[in-house]
């Protein structure tokens, strides 16, 4: 009998360690070669390790939610026969994941073996599901196991998770009434949840926010809007304010390049950015990313508008990869419909300045004779104030005001 273990794998960016998101297997269980046994996370990537041997698990490093040192023992596997000592297996990418390698240590003795299934005995098969529905499974409790799956080849939809909550026994009523409630549940915060909260934890802590609103008459938008759809060309996709809004970012960057930049306040250097990186706060069934539109400056409306939705098709289905969700310089943060009167958006650290869009509504505006009906919106954006004084934070958005304004404007060159 011989014994491997694999290791926590260099996942790259410099990381030291990685958060445990998911255990395919338990100490006991049969393993066989290439079989997925564990997922982990750094930042927004997440990364399946396989088993590169054939044995029985009889160690596990942690718990989910527990981060783990690199090249720390991750899993301890027992193989029949004589030791035999393997190379680094590559390590299976999730939609999401980035490419790494799994270490191998080499073959120590093995400590007494538990009670397990034969080796040879063929194990549970793992479920099909993308990385966004096993966390949305395993946030309620659901073991992917039990659920019966309705996509291609029995693939479990988000949809199938929730029919099965859906039947979960109701607690009966009790006479004369309704029976009372006294479950409670404790969800540890673990993945993508855990790191959202550290990001708003660093950007609310280390960044005094000043958020400015204002009023933004979007009538004369609008009408182009809707005869820009009309007109569209096959293979266009539909526009909406945001592509406009993204070229108006662009115009009024290049007369205010400040809000345009980060600042590593660690080192006290703020830097600005000639290219405009728009990152499109976008929420998915794993929580909210920021998809990032590159180079903004150089890119029209149409195209503006086709690439926010393939960034967002992709970060809702867990395809984007991490070069789609990092490096953005300013951001835009919108809940449609949603988005409420006025918002005071978060800044997203190290940027110096995001722009939050309110939902539209038809208002009574007076215009010196009479009240008159106008499409109005709210732009409620904030600004880092140690960065941006609040007389550079109005002037940016009264000029952004005026391009949705007159949006002849935003397709004025120079």
């Amino acid at each position: 009998m011989g014994e491997f273990i694999i290791k926590m794998p260099d996942v790259g960016e410099g990381v030291a360690e990685a958060e445990l998101v998911e255990w395919h297997v338990k100490t006991g269980d049969p393993v066989r070669e290439d079989m997925v046994i564990a997922a982990v996370m750094t930042d927004k990537a997440t990364v399946e390790i396989p088993s590169p041997v054939e044995g029985t698990v009889i160690w596990l490093a942690g718990e989910i939610g527990d981060r783990i040192a690199v090249k720390a023992p991750l899993v301890r596997i027992e193989t029949a026969g004589d030791s035999v000592e393997a190379q680094p297996a590559p390590v299976a990418q999730t939609p999401v994941a980035e490419t790494a390698k799994t270490e191998i240590a080499k073959p120590v003795p093995a400590p007494p073996a538990p009670a397990a299934p034969p080796v040879g005995a063929p194990p549970a098969e793992k479920p099909l599901a993308a990385p966004s529905v096993r966390l949305f499974a395993r946030e309620n409790g659901v073991d992917l196991r039990q659920v019966q799956g309705s996509g291609p080849a029995r693939r479990i939809l988000r949809e199938d998770v929730e029919q099965f909550l859906a039947q979960e026994t109701a607690p009966a009523p009790v006479k004369g009434g309704v029976a009372r409630k006294t479950a409670t549940e404790e969800i540890k915060l673990t993945g993508l949840r855990r790191r959202i909260a550290e990001k708003m934890v660093l950007s609310t802590s280390r960044i005094p926010h000043i958020t400015y609103v204002e009023e933004v008459d979007m009538t004369a938008l609008e009408e182009l809007r809707a005869t820009m759809n009309g007109d569209r060309r096959e293979g266009h996709p539909k526009l909406t304010v945001l592509p406009f809004l993204m070229r108006a970012l662009v115009k009024a960057i290049a007369e205010q390049p400040a809000v345009n930049a980060t600042f590593d306040d660690d080192a006290g250097i703020i830097t600005r950015y000639s290219a405009v990186h728009i990152g499109i706060a976008t929420q998915t069934p794993a929580g909210l990313t920021v998809p990032v539109v590159r180079h903004a400056e150089a890119r029209g409306v149409w195209d503006c508008a086709a690439e926010m939705v393939r960034l967002a098709e992709a970060a809702r289905s867990g395809m984007a990869t991490r070069d789609e969700l990092s490096g953005s310089t300013i951001t835009i943060s919108s809940l449609g419909a949603l988005g409420g009167i006025v918002s005071t958006p978060v800044i997203n650290h190290p940027e110096v300045a995001i722009i939050g869009v309110n939902k539209l509504a038809t208002r009574p505006v007076w215009d010196g004779t009479q009240f008159v009906p106008r499409k109005m919106m709210n732009l409620s954006s904030s600004f880092d104030h140690r960065i941006i004084d609040g007389w550079d934070a109005a002037t940016f958005v009264q000029r952004i005001r005026t391009l949705i304004e007159t949006p002849a404007l935003i397709f004025i060159e120079g």
